[in-house]
């Protein structure tokens, strides 16, 4: 989207455009390796490894096998397509309104606004919205405070300086870093497809952010030309220049002057004689 709107250039004969696009490539290859691939089960917190394992298997066995693929598949790619299209409209609007904070504002009170009326239709019990001093309320604080404020924020700014690409270059490192909180702090079951899923990632996250610095350092290179240097003219050489040729002016004056007068005395001698 961003090379359609003009807001990446890519140019597949340069080695930088060719490491953005197979860094791309190689980036949703591993999410998708990190997702849809397990392997064996990497038991790293003993006991509570195996209770999550029984846990989830019971769950598992309680799932109906005919589940919602299609919807959830189209809902999914839908939520990436409108995010990538925010990015878009964000960069777009920070050329016309370059305020990031009340733009951070904004975004926050529509989003407000919206997921209110979305939550009053979708959920009619009035206890889910009661908070108390729990986990609940610090998840909301958190939510509304740090992912919400502070994340448009610094995202508004490197999208204002970098672009959209490099905004959204990094969104698969929240795959890792939930898996890698997932499995310490909740000891959630890790297996083997998350970890190659997650060197993958990084293989892929690294070569797009290697093609795109060379991008910013050519594109820096261009724009550092020489200015021109202005014409100074020195104001003593040409008063000096002016005033020779008040006085060579003064001088030749005075000469034709001289010459005038000798020229009639002449004339007059030869008269007379």
């Amino acid at each position: 989207m961003a090379t359609i709107f003009r807001l990446e250039k890519v140019d597949i004969r340069k080695i930088p455009s060719q490491a953005k696009i197979i860094g791309t490539i190689v980036t949703v290859s591993g999410a998708m390796v990190m997702t849809l691939y397990r392997g064996p089960i990497i038991n790293l917190f003993g006991r509570h490894g195996i209770d999550n394992l029984h846990s989830a298997t019971a769950v598992a066995a309680a799932t109906p096998s005919t589940q919602h693929w299609i919807i959830g598949t189209i809902c999914v790619l839908s939520s990436c397509l409108g995010w990538a299209a925010f990015f878009i409209l964000q960069s777009f609007t920070l050329k016309e309104y370059p305020s990031q904070l009340s733009l951070t504002a904004w975004i926050c009170f529509m989003g407000s606004l919206e997921g209110a009326v979305v939550s009053l239709v979708m959920v009619r019990d009035m206890k889910a919205w009661a908070l108390g001093w729990d986990s609940r309320l610090l998840a909301s604080v958190y939510t509304g405070v740090i992912c919400s404020g502070i994340a448009y924020y610094v995202q508004g700014v490197v999208n204002k300086e970098r672009g959209p690409v490099f905004v959204t270059v990094f969104s698969p490192l929240c795959m890792i870093i939930t898996a890698a909180l997932g499995s310490i702090i909740l000891h959630e079951i890790l297996h083997l497809g998350s970890i190659i899923g997650a060197l993958i990632i990084v293989i892929g996250l690294y070569t797009v952010v290697w093609g795109k610095s060379k991008d910013i350092r050519t594109s820096d290179e261009k724009g550092k030309t020489l200015p021109e240097l202005p014409i100074v003219t020195d104001t003593a050489t040409t008063n000096a220049t002016k005033s020779i040729d008040i006085t060579t002016l003064t001088s030749d004056d005075q000469t034709n002057q001289s010459e005038i007068p000798m020229t009639k005395k002449i004339s007059s001698s030869q008269e007379v004689a």
